[in-house]
């Protein structure tokens, strides 16, 4: 009889410890999973305060994932994103340059493809703006497009008025005539140095001397090349302009470009679009409009180099691919389309986003009417020496006086000649 008292008394004291046991299991706080962290790098080193904004609207609705955004001054961007990835140490989510910038990530695997599964809405982009995110020889697509951009002419209406000119250029001789008169006044013409930028320039007004889309077709077939009479004559051009470039021109870098043209004391800047919304924030109260290269003759053949800038692709090695996918879709939405245009102002990929801005809406047009591929961008930079680095070796050679133009062209045809078939 004791025994069995024993034993109920100790069944009950079991029963009793594990009820209270089991309530303080059920009691106890769940452990918070861990957040995922991502890295995000760009070259985008002004919108840096953009991006940090966008990565917070997305991460309100996505709090598990925790994303470092890291900018890189832009001509320093590239070799530093390729030795980080070669070393396996690159950033989840890569903010990745068209063409052949991209391609150099593609060859060695160190992105992963995209499907149309992985980013809703990708389809309905256009097949320029997703070539721009294809590799050269694997044609697959490794990156959401994010902007498209064109080249063309800032212009300070208030400073051509100190020379007497009341309009800008309706022609391009006009362009020349004013020039000759804002130097004659004692005034400076181009804000443009002569450092390796050059080449943007010479983007800006090329197609109008060797004939825009029709000649990019005919060297991409090998049909012509870049020693052709009218590649010279587009080079020539440059050189005509060199006498209304800064004192010193081909010492004067980018930034000191641009600083002139935005602290108001030249009257004109060739350039990208992309500036506009640097230039506004440098100087909110600098009046400033942007223009197409005007043409030889009123009503005459106009051309717009232009092109798709860039996009957004995933790390190959990401151990957090689904959270990395999710902000992509994000990019790849008017949530991000929309505030793009308005912060940053520049002209989104991301379709249907209505796009009020005037500035922005003029340049669009541009597009439209008169786009053509930005030639040593969107055709020769997918091998080295590129196009590009060829030209911004010899373009400022040339203005030096130690190379003429046609020896410029046969350096450049020689070059892009290594790697491209039918100038071989």
């Amino acid at each position: 009889m004791k025994t069995r008292n024993k034993l109920r008394r100790l069944i009950a004291s079991l029963t009793v410890s594990a009820v209270a046991l089991s309530g303080s299991v059920l009691l106890a706080p769940m452990s918070k999973a861990a957040d995922v962290e991502l890295t995000m790098y760009s070259w985008r080193v002004e919108d840096k305060a953009f991006y940090e904004d966008v990565i917070k609207s997305f991460t309100a609705s996505n709090p598990g994932i925790k994303i470092t955004f890291q900018s890189f001054p832009s001509a320093d961007y590239q070799t530093i994103l390729m030795s980080a990835m070669a070393a396996g140490k690159g950033p989840d989510i890569v903010h990745v340059r068209a063409y052949g910038s991209l391609d150099q990530l593609v060859v060695p695997g160190y992105l992963s493809p995209l499907s149309a599964t992985d980013v809703k809405g990708i389809n309905k982009y256009p097949a320029d703006a997703l070539n721009s995110q294809r590799g050269f020889s694997d044609k697959r697509l490794f990156g959401v497009p994010f902007a498209y951009q064109s080249l063309g002419i800032f212009y300070n209406l208030e400073y051509l008025r100190k020379a007497g000119i009341q309009l800008p250029p309706r022609t391009y001789p006009e362009l020349i005539e004013q020039l000759k008169k804002i130097k004659a006044a004692g005034l400076q013409g181009l804000a443009n140095g002569g450092s390796t930028h050059i080449e943007q320039m010479w983007g800006t007004i090329a197609p109008m001397f060797y004939g825009g889309t029709e000649f990019y077709n005919d060297v991409v077939a090998g049909k012509k090349t870049f020693t052709d009479p009218a590649f010279v004559k587009s080079l020539e051009a440059v050189q005509e302009l060199f006498p209304y470039m800064p004192a010193n021109a081909t010492a004067v870098n980018y930034d000191a470009s641009r600083a002139l043209f935005f602290s108001g004391k030249a009257a004109f800047f060739m350039g990208g679009i992309f500036e506009l919304g640097y230039f506004r924030t440098q100087n909110p109260k600098l009046k400033f409009d942007f223009m197409a290269t005007p043409p030889m003759t009123k009503g005459g053949k106009q051309f717009v180099s232009t092109w798709a800038d860039g996009g957004f692709g995933i790390n190959a090695k990401t151990k957090a691919r689904p959270e990395a996918l999710k902000f992509l879709n994000y990019l790849a939405s008017k949530n991000f389309g929309q505030p793009f245009v308005e912060t940053v102002a520049q002209i989104t990929a991301v379709p249907g986003v209505p796009i009020r801005d005037r500035q922005l809406r003029k340049a669009i047009s541009s597009i439209n009417k008169w786009g053509t591929p930005y030639i040593m961008l969107v055709g020769f930079r997918y091998k080295n020496p590129t196009g590009s680095a060829l030209l911004q070796t010899g373009l400022p050679n040339m203005l030096n006086g130690t190379k003429t133009a046609r020896q410029v062209a046969d350096d450049v045809n020689k070059g892009v000649g290594t790697w491209f078939g039918p100038f071989a």
